[in-house]
C-alpha cells in the first residue's frame, strides 16, 4: 500500500554549483510522491532568463541530479514554460520554493496548473545558502 499522495512528482532548477538547498528541495518533493521528475534548465535557458552561463555544462549537471537517491527521472529542459512541461511528463504536483510564491509568473502557473487538476507545492527556502552567494564567495576569494 502506498502512503505517497501522488504518483508522479517535478521539479526543476538550474542546480549549478548544487548545495544543500538544492538537496532538500529535492528531499521534500520525494517524501510526497512515488515518483520524482527532476528537470535540469538547459545553458541556453538559463543565458536566456538569468544572462549568464551555468558555470557545470548541462548534461554534467543533469547526471549529478540523476546520480541522487529519490531521483527516478532527470531531464534537460530547453523551455521554462510548465505547461509544455507537463505535456511532456503529465506529473500531478509540481514543486518550487517558496522564494517564487505570490509572484506573477507563479500566480499564473498555479491558475492552469490547477485548471488540469495539478497542485503547486511550495517548499520553504533554504536560508544561508544559494548559488548566487557561492560565486560571490568564489569571486571576494579570487580578488
Amino acid at each position: 500500500m502506498c502512503t505517497k499522495k501522488y504518483k508522479i512528482g517535478y521539479t526543476d532548477g538550474v542546480y549549478d554549483l548544487f548545495h544543500v538547498g538544492h538537496l532538500n528541495m529535492i528531499n521534500t518533493a520525494r517524501n510526497y510522491c512515488e515518483y520524482l521528475i527532476v528537470g535540469v534548465h538547459g545553458d541556453e535557458v538559463v543565458r536566456e532568463y538569468k544572462k549568464r552561463t551555468p558555470i557545470i555544462q548541462e548534461e554534467d549537471r543533469r547526471k549529478i541530479i540523476a546520480s541522487i537517491k529519490g531521483v527516478d527521472k532527470a531531464v534537460i529542459n530547453q523551455f521554462r514554460d510548465k505547461m509544455k512541461l507537463w505535456e511532456l511528463y503529465h506529473f500531478n504536483v509540481i514543486f518550487i520554493g517558496d522564494d517564487w510564491k505570490g509572484t506573477e509568473r507563479w500566480n499564473h502557473f498555479e491558475k492552469i496548473l490547477g485548471e488540469i487538476g495539478v497542485d503547486v507545492i511550495y517548499v520553504p527556502y533554504t536560508k544561508g545558502i544559494s548559488t548566487t552567494e557561492i560565486r560571490q564567495r568564489i569571486m571576494n576569494e579570487e580578488k
